[in-house]
């Protein structure tokens, strides 16, 4: 996916968010609540996922003097998406996980449709957000990333893009597993 300027980053951020969306919004209670060998329910994935986007929601309503008073600017210039999601690989190759903030409780169906549309909602909040940036600050700024380090505002965007498809394909995956078990 060429994903570089803010129009392609707004593009795959509404794309990839929708998507995993569109994916959680018809499972049944047993669907949402599966932990299959111990794995994350669609449920806690969806969870993780807001609460991945929220850091970022409070980084883009910062003022610029402040994310560079607080994490400095970028001495380098930034990786592509491609050079991102090989990185990201890389660390969960090793071993890399969630951060303890990011771990999400039990969640359960009850609570599907509500965190559905907060995670709509944060979607949209990060895209105004992104809308209103100059495209040289996103490779300017720095924030901290639990997992990969420092990252430009861009490296965050097309990290926020490709989690979302991580952890679609983790339940795709999923799914078609217990689909092809169900029929065997």
């Amino acid at each position: 996916m060429p994903v570089q300027n803010k129009e392609e980053i707004i593009i795959a951020l509404n794309e990839k968010i929708d998507t995993f969306n569109h994916f959680i919004s018809p499972l049944n209670k047993e669907e949402f609540e599966a932990t299959p060998n111990g794995k994350w329910s669609a449920g806690q994935n969806l969870d993780h996922l807001i609460r991945a986007i929220k850091p970022l929601q409070l980084a883009y309503r910062l003022p610029k003097f402040f994310l560079k008073l607080s994490f400095g600017l970028t001495n380098r210039p930034s990786r592509s998406y491609e050079q991102l999601v090989e990185k990201y690989k890389y660390k969960l190759s090793q071993g890399g996980k969630a951060s303890s903030r990011f771990i999400p409780p039990v969640i359960l169906f009850e609570n599907k449709t509500s965190l559905l549309k907060v995670y709509e909602r944060q979607k949209q909040n990060l895209i105004k957000k992104v809308r209103k940036q100059k495209e040289n600050d996103f490779d300017k700024y720095i924030l901290p990333h639990p997992l990969l380090g420092k990252l430009t505002l861009r490296e965050m965007l097309f990290f926020t893009i490709y989690h979302n498809q991580h952890h679609l394909e983790s339940l795709q995956q999923r799914q078609s597993a217990i689909s092809v078990h169900q029929s065997s």
